[in-house]
């Protein structure tokens, strides 16, 4: 699979650069992004079609290359490589620098990486695992050519230790290990580095990203946006959650600078649908009244469709009237965090909902012909088998609901897993039952027959589990229900297709 930016019949150089996002094949690199492969698929293909875009990535690369730097993105991910590829076409490119965004289920993959590297390449560390586990990483063996690992936002820090790495002692939240001593030391300096204006900050730079925009399947030309930063919620289990990020500054864009990004995705891609994956855009209510203003005034909704994540006890208080504007002003679909059918389970991942509130809301919604995306988690710490079926009937009892109605309802369903950082990591550290080593033994589930069941195509990318049974009930039992209301919203998503 080629970055549909990139012409496999024309010359770009290095035979590599084709797998490459962005950059001037033509001159060494100075960063190399490198988005780690979430499985080694030498091992097995990748059966999933199409892959959530490296926002984040993207960003960085915007700003480097603002700032004159030859910057490119491999997005392993995306191309389905293994990991002796991906060290491969990074040891080819020899770039000044290589990137990792560090996640728990996906370190081992992206440390194997970093240690077949050449030693002449400098690693820059970052992402959730960088913030939550750095001294760990850093005292890593196979990180031991990291020149920094960067806290938070690094738009602004990576431009800076681009320019040379020895800044790193002026940059707030920027660490790396000395390797003479063997200490661990941190940047210090201007506190703007780490939540620079969001505003300000360059519209993404699409050449960074390997399916964005892409044509979905109702023949529009789709893009993923930012519209904010940071979650001001706090769910036990969220890398999000605000205790877990205390160095966020939660900022939202301005409308107008978010409609012109969109106009920008139209005018120069011919972009009508958009799917904004920030937590905030329909999760606070001045946020809702501020974007849903200036959308009505624009008529975005007679020329866009868009999508958003939202909160279930935000949106219940929206009156009639708001969310008939939601609708009116191109609202296509909205992701919820729903987790839990059961109340107990709700106030104890704090929620701050209950199941009578999830009915309510999806049911609002839907009878706006709005569609729903419902998440939902089974095995969390301390759940009873009693309380999983509750969330097991409560997917049933919402797909009913709303089956008349013009807007749909689709699940998608996970086994729990800890990440550290969050509120329930910490827990589960303090009950004393677990080692870190335990928590983080991540590893792919195969819900599948040898990944050919169609039912879980594009769930490839998402089973990960650490095989602890959490709750009462056992890992295989959790699996089971997973699979079932898989296969159940497959054929109910064929159904809906075919009428």
């Amino acid at each position: 699979m080629l970055p549909a930016n990139l012409d496999p019949t024309c010359d770009h150089g290095l035979a590599e650069a084709s797998v490459v996002a962005g950059g001037d094949p033509g001159r060494r690199l100075d960063l190399l992004l490198v988005n780690a492969p979430l499985r080694d698929y030498s091992l097995r293909p990748r059966v999933n079609d199409f892959t959530l875009p490296v926002l984040g990535m993207a960003y960085i690369a915007t700003a480097a290359a603002g700032a004159g730097f030859n910057t490119g993105v491999l997005d392993a991910e995306a191309h389905g490589l293994g990991i002796d590829q991906t060290i491969a076409l990074v040891n080819q490119l020899a770039p000044r620098w290589a990137g990792f965004n560090l996640l728990a289920p996906t370190y081992e993959i992206s440390a194997r990486i970093a240690a077949g590297l050449d030693p002449s390449i400098m690693l820059m560390l970052g992402g959730h695992q960088a913030k939550a586990m750095p001294t760990e990483i850093l005292t890593d063996p196979r990180m031991r050519a990291a020149a920094a690992l960067v806290l938070g936002e690094g738009e602004t820090r990576v431009v800076e230790l681009l320019h040379d790495h020895r800044r790193r002692a002026d940059l707030p939240g920027v660490m790396w290990r000395d390797r003479l001593l063997g200490t661990i030391n941190s940047g210090r300096g201007s506190n703007a580095h780490l939540a620079p204006p969001i505003d300000d900050l360059a519209y993404v730079d699409r050449r960074y990203l390997v399916q964005d925009p892409y044509l979905a399947g109702d023949g529009r030309l789709e893009a993923n946006m930012v519209g904010a930063r940071g979650c001001p919620y706090d769910c036990s289990f969220c890398g999000a959650a605000v205790s877990a990020n205390p160095d966020i500054t939660i900022r939202v864009r301005t409308a107008g600078n978010i409609l012109g990004e969109m106009y920008e995705l139209r005018d120069r891609y011919g972009v009508t649908a958009f799917r904004f994956v920030d937590d905030l855009f329909l999760g606070v209510p001045r946020v809702i009244k501020a974007m849903m203003e200036p959308f009505a005034a624009e008529r975005v909704g007679e020329w866009a469709q868009w999508d958003a994540t939202g909160r279930i006890n935000v949106l219940d208080k929206v009156d009639d009237a708001g969310l008939d504007r939601l609708a009116a002003n191109g609202l296509r679909e909205v992701a919820l965090g729903i987790e839990s059918g059961n109340p107990r389970v709700l106030r104890y991942i704090d929620k701050r909902i209950d199941p009578g509130m999830v009915q309510r809301t999806v049911c609002r919604l839907t009878e706006r012909g709005i569609r729903v995306k419902g998440y939902f988690i089974l095995g969390f710490p301390g759940e009873q088998r009693a309380e999983m079926l509750d969330t097991v009937a409560l997917v049933r009892e919402l797909w009913e609901m709303t089956d008349h109605l013009p807007g749909s309802f689709r699940a998608s369903v996970f086994e729990f897993r800890p990440y550290p950082g969050t509120p329930e990591w910490d827990r589960l550290m303090a009950s004393g039952r677990y080692t870190a080593e335990q928590l983080l033994a991540y590893g792919a589930v195969d819900l599948t027959d040898e990944g050919l069941d169609e039912a879980m195509r594009s769930r490839d990318e998402f089973n990960f589990s650490v095989g602890i049974q959490f709750g009462e009930p056992p890992v295989d039992e959790v699996r089971r229900h997973m699979a079932d209301l898989s296969r159940e919203q497959f054929a109910r998503n064929s159904a809906r297709a075919v009428a």
